[in-house]
């Protein structure tokens, strides 16, 4: 609890002891209580009495009604301030208002005990709404504690602690083991194990070393590291990430702006309302006291703490929930609209698969596989391309440099080498073409990823398929994508039909469209966008910079964040920090269960109070019956709220 928290506390214990001793004491006398001369009160009639020590001594008697007033101002003077204050600056029809309308009515018809009754549940419920907006504060506090407070640059040789923000681009920086890394940067020296759960939720530290890129905001656990800087604080991961989570409450969703414009008007009917209620009846019966009291209890009931209070606090958890599982969202309205996803579409490359070339194929002609594998990596051992390193990769040993001799690169089509004195070709079928008379392609027809053919001393000797290999997570993803409700799944590739409907295939993607420009994937979003249900929602899921127009047109834009490019980050509504394409499916399941919260707190809310405010309207419910209509709903409320922060 913090010091406010404990001094509220202190308060309500007060008055609630106050309470119960007056009420005990009416209940013992006559409602009196006769006090000596020496207390010097203003009124009352002066009789004699006796002291402790049996002495006739002279004092008077005082109602036990104003004794309440003790405990009713060491209570609620703070709510009386701010009813005061605010209806000075204009703001009339709040809370503060109503319950001090309601109380200080209670007390002029002689309700003593119900006007701090009133007052004390009331302040229950205020603390008990801070400690629940505390915890999720606490929440999202732990995922801002992931700024460093220094950071170690080189400078002159001779290592200075300075303010990550004064780091410039290019300085060299030393994270010690236990040490948070302050700056986004590459490794120049050193290795270690590093824990990135505060960025992408994963508890399995990664290994990184010399040429590994290293996020601010992760922690150093076992070796020294030196670390070239790639961005300033300003543009760093954690400085964004921060950014995204400070900023999220800035963006209301649907509901949250129902419950603002509903308190704007609900609040000043409910006043007239009880005003009428008070003033109408007693005009046709001369009974004032009876509806002047029902007024009172209305007013009561009908206080909105409930819902003003439970349904950000819902949405807050819903994203500090999310952001514990590195997952971002970046407002409220995201998360709401997240929930009602219907069509998501999936780029390819880098989002479905890792973006990174790896041999998926051997298909020898009159040589073993091993000696076909052999062949192409030793001709391609010179080359920086991404296939060359793949087939390297693949083949898995040293080059001996004496083996390999006359590379020549044939531009577009492939290369030529000596191979322990073999002419080795190894290319696309155009090479082949152009050097095998009289060869044809169809041994490599249906071939999904880029073929490169070989060919030995003018002899045709097999192929080697090379593709973008599928992440281990991705079919588990869009399985549970399935399994939550979403109605179709769509991919939109730059690469070859035949690529794209290969992928499409093995995923079980319903739709597929290939050979696409950047341009060319926006306006397939516009079709689909024209294509969706009532209340469906349309989102993308991205991570290249040519992904930032489709993710911004997107009712839901969703990048990878770990390897992700700036543009797309910037673009999206949602990022997975950890690039797993599983988290994607668990961010639907937040976002439902945020509004399952939502929606159940604004019915069971309005509920309890209708029918409350009918009760009280015709006389069957009491002050103490309006007070569980208005602290006990917003407990219950508050309560059910603070569950969309546990995500399992």
């Amino acid at each position: 609890m913090t010091k406010k928290q404990k001094k509220m506390l202190a308060r309500i214990l007060i008055a609630g002891a106050m309470l119960i001793v007056l009420a005990l004491m009416k209940m013992k006398g006559d409602g009196r209580i006769w006090l000596p001369d020496w207390f010097r009160l203003p009124f009352g009639t002066r009789v004699p009495g006796y002291d402790s020590d049996g002495n006739l001594v002279t004092g008077a008697y005082l109602p036990i009604g104003w004794l309440y007033l003790i405990p009713y101002f060491i209570i609620g003077w703070d709510v009386l301030w701010k009813a005061v204050r605010n209806i000075a600056h204009g703001q009339v029809f709040d809370e503060n208002f109503l319950m001090s309308l309601a109380t200080v009515g209670a007390l002029v018809l002689g309700e003593y005990a119900e006007a701090v009754g009133v007052m004390l549940f009331y302040q229950v419920g205020e603390l008990f709404q801070n400690y629940a907006v505390g915890k999720s504060r606490q929440s999202i506090a732990q995922l801002m504690d992931i700024r460093p407070d220094v950071a170690n640059v080189e400078r002159d040789g001779e290592i200075v602690e300075v303010d990550p923000e004064e780091v410039a681009v290019g300085e060299t920086i030393v994270v010690r083991p236990g040490e948070k890394v302050p700056l986004d940067g590459v490794v120049i020296e050193g290795s270690s194990a590093v824990d990135t759960a505060a960025l992408t939720g994963e508890s399995v530290p990664r290994d990184v070393g010399e040429g590994g890129e290293l996020l601010s905001g992760c922690v150093n656990l076992t070796g020294l590291l030196k670390v070239r800087v790639t961005k300033e604080f300003g543009q760093s991961t954690v400085a964004k990430i921060l950014d995204l989570v400070e900023n999220a409450s800035s963006k209301k969703a649907k509901a949250e702006n129902f419950i603002t414009k509903f308190a704007r008007y609900y609040t000043p009917a409910v006043v007239f309302g009880a005003l009428a209620l008070a003033i109408i009846p007693s005009v046709f019966t001369h009974d004032w006291k009876t509806w002047v009291s029902r007024a009172l209890i209305f007013l009561v009931i009908s206080c909105p703490c409930a819902l003003v209070i439970s349904i950000p606090l819902s949405f807050f958890g819903g994203i500090g929930g999310a952001s514990r599982r590195g997952i971002l969202v970046k407002g409220g309205n995201y998360l709401e609209l997240l929930a009602d996803a219907g069509i998501v579409v999936f780029d390819k490359t880098g989002t479905l698969t890792k973006g990174t070339f790896a041999v998926s194929g051997v298909h020898p002609v009159g040589v073993s596989e091993a000696e076909l594998l052999e062949l192409a990596a030793l001709a391609e051992r010179h080359s920086g391309h991404p296939i060359a390193q793949s087939l390297r990769a693949a083949w898995g040993k040293e080059c001996d440099p004496e083996r390999v001799t006359g590379v020549t690169e044939i531009a577009g089509r492939g290369v030529k080498a000596l191979v322990d004195g073999k002419e080795v070709l190894a290319g696309n079928a155009k090479l082949m073409a152009a050097s095998l008379p009289g060869w044809t392609d169809g041994a490599a027809d249906g071939a999904v990823g880029t073929v490169v053919h070989v060919a030995a001393d003018g002899k045709y000797v097999g192929y080697v398929t090379v593709a973008d290999q599928i992440k281990e997570t991705t079919p588990r993803a869009l399985a549970d994508l399935k399994a939550a409700g979403v109605r179709k799944t769509v991919m939109l590739t730059g690469d070859s039909e035949a690529v794209g409907r290969a992928v499409a295939a093995e995923l079980g993607i319903d739709e597929v469209h290939a050979g696409l420009l950047p341009g060319d994937k926006v306006d397939q979003v516009e079709e689909l966008l024209s294509s969706k249900r009532a209340k469906e929602q349309l989102v993308f899921v991205g991570d290249g910079i040519n992904d930032a127009p489709v993710l911004s047109r997107a009712d839901v834009g969703v990048a990878m964040g770990a390897l992700g490019s700036d543009a797309a980050i910037e673009a999206a509504d949602v990022v997975l920090m950890d690039d797993d394409l599983s988290k994607l499916a668990a961010a639907v399941s937040i976002a439902r269960k945020c509004l399952r919260i939502v929606r159940q707190n604004i019915v069971f809310a309005l509920a309890v109070k209708g029918l409350f405010l009918l009760l009280g309207a015709v006389g069957c419910a009491n002050m103490w019956e309006a007070v569980f209509a208005d602290v006990g709903v917003a407990v219950i409320a508050i309560l059910n709220a603070m569950r969309a922060l546990r995500v399992k």
